[in-house]
């Protein structure tokens, strides 16, 4: 191969040469990133051609090398036997979040065509929230009975060792017939007693545990509470059903903040890539962008009310962006802390009246601060103290209302069960933007006479 030869050149060229063995070395060789980024910029149909020259386990590997919003469109594309035989290698917390993500239909369809084994797992993790301990646990851990020796053990890592090489295995779990968890076993314990020893006597009783339905956030503190690298997840009949890495909790919350971030940033539906649909993408962001043009004549139609007084006093039309912006800004800072506490449950959503004593204080000094501000650049603009009464009054009432709203309008959608990220924004940029403009063209329509005699 050319040294000058793109990755994703290099990978194109063996699928259409059908060198499948080439093709399998040559992935090896790549890093995760590398390969992640070679085959965003193969077309569909490569994709698709690529992992059904593979073998299922080397394509599983890359289905979790891929961002997860693009492993779900390629395995919508498949044949439903070829996703079957690749979700089976895939480790069952990434196979649950491709499976929850993917069309109702097609996900019946490959569980059908799946092992009865794998498939019945499957089935039992998808009923757990994706954000619970159940939704989130790894169901690939080892644990044996208590009556169990360390030869026991050692013969059964022995036998299944290429099956166990892909097991996150820090811990061996010992549990009663029932599956009850008992107790935890180090690696350090097996390794050096005496073969016939028994589990119970090696054991750790009483390890800490979480239950399948903990909430990401009891998980989060969990971790920080505790320097683990996992814990063991039971069921309500105390049985041992998985296992949560603290890696896959901050996996987890890192995609929470990333949704936040597409939301606010008018991206819906969950994240885009340039890689994904042209009619995806585009619906992802015409969502969005459709529901701000009706926001916006809303807020229009104010300054069509007091078109005369604006035509009038032309020079108010400089202000009124900068007036609704900052007041905007400001609306924003208090959108960002009420929703920073809810996170972290320090304001309830039935807490209003309390938010709002908070945060009116803070628009009355940011107001009038601001106000002053604008308002004395106006008057050394225009030499003219009436339009700098006016900008500065119209920026300092708006600075209030865009606080005060800013700081209860997260608790009034979640007491309503909307999501707050995303309605948040347009609606406080639409009130803004209305009161904005109707406290300057109101005020300059109470004192036009003077600000026409300037």
């Amino acid at each position: 191969m050319d040294a000058n030869t793109s990755s994703w050149e290099v990978l194109s060229n063996l699928i259409k040469a059908g060198n499948s063995l080439e093709l399998t070395e040559y992935l090896d060789s790549m890093t995760p990133p590398e390969t992640a980024r070679a085959i965003s910029r193969l077309t569909s149909e490569e994709q698709l051609r690529l992992l059904s020259m593979l073998s299922p386990e080397d394509a599983a590997d890359i289905i979790e090398d891929i961002p997860e919003a693009h492993a779900v469109e390629l395995v919508e594309e498949m044949n439903s036997s070829q996703a079957a035989a690749i979700m089976e290698e895939l480790d069952s917390d990434f196979l649950v979040d491709v499976l929850s993500e993917i069309d109702e239909e097609a996900s019946q369809a490959i569980l059908r065509k799946m092992g009865h084994e794998d498939a019945t797992e499957a089935r039992m993790l998808l009923e757990y929230p994706s954000e619970s301990a159940g939704g989130l646990m790894i169901s690939e851990f080892l644990a044996y009975q208590a009556d169990a020796t360390v030869q026991n053990v050692l013969d059964d890592l022995h036998a299944n060792r290429e099956e166990y090489s892909d097991y996150h295995v820090q811990y061996f779990y010992v549990t009663d017939p029932d599956d009850r968890l008992l107790g935890v076993l180090r690696m350090h314990d097996i390794l050096f007693p005496k073969r016939n020893t028994r589990l119970s006597e090696l054991m750790i009783p009483g390890p800490l545990t979480v239950r399948d339905q903990a909430t990401l956030k009891e998980l989060r503190i969990f971790f920080e509470e505790h320097n683990f690298l996992g814990v063991p997840v039971l069921d309500n009949k105390e049985r041992l059903v998985g296992v949560v890495l603290a890696s896959a909790v901050e996996e987890q919350v890192s995609k929470q903040t990333t949704r936040t971030f597409l939301r606010l940033s008018g991206i819906i539906g969950g994240e885009e890539f340039r890689t994904m649909g042209l009619l995806s993408r585009s619906g992802r962001r015409l969502s969005w962008l459709s529901m701000n043009i009706v926001l916006n004549i809303i807020a229009a139609s104010v300054i069509a009310m007091y078109q005369d007084t604006l035509a009038a006093a032309i020079t108010l039309a400089v202000f009124l962006p900068m007036v609704s912006d900052m007041s905007g800004c400001s609306g924003n800072q208090a959108v960002a802390v009420s929703m920073r506490e809810l996170s972290l449950g320090l304001v309830r959503p039935n807490e209003l009246f309390w938010v709002l004593a908070k945060e009116i204080r803070v628009g009355l000094i940011n107001g009038l601060v601001l106000g002053v501000m604008l308002g004395g650049v106006a008057y050394l603009w225009q030499g003219n103290p009436w339009l700098g009464a006016v900008v500065g009054g119209a920026l300092a009432a708006n600075t209030i209302v865009s606080v005060c709203l800013g700081g209860v309008l997260p608790l009034i959608l979640k007491r309503f069960k909307l999501d707050p990220a995303l309605v948040s924004s347009p609606l406080l940029t639409t009130v803004t933007d209305m009161c904005g403009f109707f406290f300057v063209l109101s005020f300059a329509a109470a004192v036009l006479p003077k600000l026409i005699g300037s």
